[in-house]
């Protein structure tokens, strides 16, 4: 086994998915509940996207977010049952990443940006926060299926690894 997932990221992982979770449940009818879910979600972001900079070598940008060509030739070959496990995010899970942190971030903007006095009330801006709340939880869907299918596919329980930090280790043509 090998440590992949540092206890920040581990850590920031649930506690956004809890945050998500409580501010998506509370939406309707618990204002200050949803209102604190979407400040603490805010404020993971923002701690990721240091942590993204200075964090372990897993959790850096610079190991994970790929250029766009690489990410659609690697889901090329997740479409054709061909594609190479990596250790630490592989190309689609990069950018699922990147997507997730701007989506969550524009949520909890425009969440805060309702309760200011230049867009309290304004429906233009409830329903932007709707639809990218909605994105949110569309992107989340999409996060769970890809970890799903990794998991099937290189027999490697992500969601474990995701809770202890523990991979197996590299074989032969996995990518480092």
């Amino acid at each position: 086994m090998i440590r992949v997932w540092d206890p920040f990221v581990r850590a920031f992982h649930w506690a956004l998915a809890l945050s998500v979770v409580v501010a998506w449940l509370s939406s309707e009818h618990h204002e200050s509940l949803h209102d604190a879910a979407g400040y603490v979600a805010g404020a993971l972001v923002a701690a990721r996207v240091v942590w993204g900079f200075v964090g372990s070598r897993y959790a850096r940008f610079s190991q994970f977010v790929r250029a766009p060509e690489t990410v659609v030739g690697y889901v090329r070959t997740i479409a054709d049952g061909s594609e190479r496990r990596f250790i630490g995010h592989n190309p689609a899970g990069g950018a699922m990443i990147v997507v997730l942190l701007t989506a969550m971030a524009a949520a909890a903007v425009t969440g805060w940006l309702l309760t200011t006095d230049a867009f309290w009330g304004s429906t233009a801006a409830q329903h932007a926060h709707s639809i990218i709340a909605h994105g949110v939880l569309l992107l989340v869907l999409l996060h769970l299926g890809g970890v799903a299918l990794a998991s099937v596919r290189h027999r490697e329980n992500l969601v474990r690894a995701m809770v202890i930090g523990l991979k197996r280790a590299p074989e032969p043509g996995d990518v480092g």
